[in-house]
């Protein structure tokens, strides 16, 4: 049978541009595994590591129009949104060669021989090793930051894990030359090209997740395709770690007396979050509680006039809009569910932002489960509250979320209540923000219960790197057998306790 073409796509007119690459075979998933695990000892040389994250910087940056040029054409994003994406993605790398540098992720712990102790402690030396090879699946939304060269694929590599990256189909061109990037960084670090490989498919996703010498897989896409393949990790042979992100509503909780303060503020910010980007951020604050009375009036009213002057946009592909336009659709024609602004087709290409209303009383009776979903696109859910016992309400309902955020006045009775009850539903809790906006910083967290994530790791921040990494203790072991990292005399400098 002949591989498929692989095109790239203009989504502003949903023609194919160019044909790109054609879909793996199983055979070439097998050699691309394969190659990649022969190259992981090669990444055991920190120095090396550091030396090519960095160098994969410095290629993107010098590539920097051509970069943008190619992701814009294939995502519609926009040059001024990709450039800053652009240097969020090789502040990424460098952030993780600084990592690899300091080599504290390594947790190295020393316990000495004591015979004291109940049992006897014997001489214990604990370190973490990388897992081995990495299979990266490709966000359509971040066709850099969470694609290629983004944090899945810079925090493997700085682990000491070769990658093997699934590209989206939204962008393939974009993909593969970001990957001859890292390949040639790669080269010119002195490592193995096939420390990183690039492989196209649907098919090729799957055999990939099956291979037996793939050891971790990261993900971000949606609950369908991100739960299906958690399923096929679990169910190998030997099943491994899937860190995958699937989707998030991202709840808000106004309090009365935060709308009364400062309602028309709200409004405003609400709407430019919630449109950022056509509404594809995977934080895009998708539901909100806001009182109701004249202050939530004033609120919604705010909210509707700034989402009213967006125009229509353009979604990352034909299918993502036309899976908003039969969401919002489904959403809209249940009982008691009001459009201040009616949010679906802009055009043959665009969507219209818009914005959904329901009295947050009919919530827990059932039958508006949609609006406790993620619908991805630029819209968002206004649940009008009545007191603080229908908040309550309302969140017992929420599944787990990447954010969650509280907006209060300077003085609010309840606040440290309600912030008690958000937290359990978010890894990141924000206090009078908007969430879309993920600063790459140490304290970080871009995770949360599922479905936002399948496991408690982050992809963002430093502690990225851990989710790749798996601690090993040696025992009684002479200090010549020892990896450098462990010896008496510390060779490398390594910070231990």
């Amino acid at each position: 049978m002949a591989a498929e073409p692989v095109w790239s796509v203009d989504p502003r007119t949903g023609k194919p541009r160019e044909q790109v690459a054609v879909e793996a075979t199983a055979e070439e998933i097998d050699r691309a595994v394969r190659a990649a695990h022969t190259a992981r000892g090669a990444l055991a040389d920190r120095a090396a590591r550091a030396t090519l994250l960095r160098t994969a910087a410095d290629l993107l940056d010098e590539a920097r129009d051509h970069v943008i040029e190619a992701a814009d054409a294939e995502t519609a994003l926009g040059p001024v949104r990709l450039t800053g994406e652009l240097a969020r993605t090789t502040a990424q790398l460098c952030s993780f060669a600084d990592i690899v540098d300091e080599a504290a992720f390594l947790d190295v712990r020393i316990s000495r021989p004591d015979p004291t102790t109940t049992p006897p402690t014997p001489d214990l030396r604990r370190m973490k090793i990388p897992l081995g090879v990495v299979a990266v699946y490709a966000a359509s939304n971040f066709p850099l930051a969470f694609s290629v060269p983004g944090g899945d694929t810079a925090s493997a590599l700085a682990a000491g894990c070769p990658v093997v990256v699934k590209a989206h189909p939204d962008h393939p061109a974009t993909s593969e030359l970001c990957a001859s990037l890292l390949r040639r960084a790669a080269v010119k670090a002195g490592l193995p090209a096939d420390v990183v490989s690039l492989v196209h498919g649907f098919e090729a996703g799957v055999e990939l997740i099956r291979h037996p010498l793939v050891a971790a897989a990261g993900f971000t896409g949606s609950v369908r395709g991100g739960r299906a393949l958690f399923d096929a990790a679990a169910a190998r042979p030997v099943p491994i770690p899937f860190h995958g992100e699937l989707g998030s509503l991202n709840p808000v909780v106004i309090t009365p007396a935060a709308a009364e303060e400062r309602a028309e503020e709200l409004g405003t910010g609400l709407a430019g979050s919630m449109t950022l980007g056509e509404g594809q951020f995977c934080t895009k604050p998708g539901f909100v509680l806001a009182p109701q009375g004249e202050a939530g009036d004033r609120l919604v009213a705010a909210l509707t006039a700034a989402v009213s002057e967006t125009e229509p946009g353009v979604m990352l592909d034909h299918r993502m809009r036309g899976a908003f336009v039969d969401g919002v659709r489904e959403r809209a024609a249940l009982p008691g569910v009001t459009a201040p602004v009616t949010p679906g087709a802009g055009g043959e290409h665009t969507v219209s932002a818009g914005v959904l209303t329901v009295d947050a009383g009919l919530l827990p009776e059932g039958g508006h489960g949609p609006l406790l979903e993620e619908c991805f696109g630029p819209v968002t859910v206004v649940a009008r509250y009545a007191d603080r016992e229908q908040i309550s309400a309302v969140l017992g309902l929420l599944p787990g979320n990447l954010t969650a955020t509280l907006h209060l006045a300077d003085e609010d009775p309840g606040a440290a209540s309600l912030l008690a009850e958000l937290t359990p539903l978010a890894g990141r809790i924000l206090v009078n923000g908007w969430p879309t906006g993920v600063a790459v910083a140490a304290a970080q967290h871009h995770g949360g219960p599922y479905p936002a994530t399948t496991s408690t790791s982050t992809s963002v921040g430093g502690t990225a790197i851990e989710r790749w990494l798996r601690p090993v203790t040696y025992q009684s072991t002479p200090d010549h057998l020892l990896p450098p990292e462990l010896r008496d005399d510390n060779p490398l400098g390594v910070p231990r306790s």
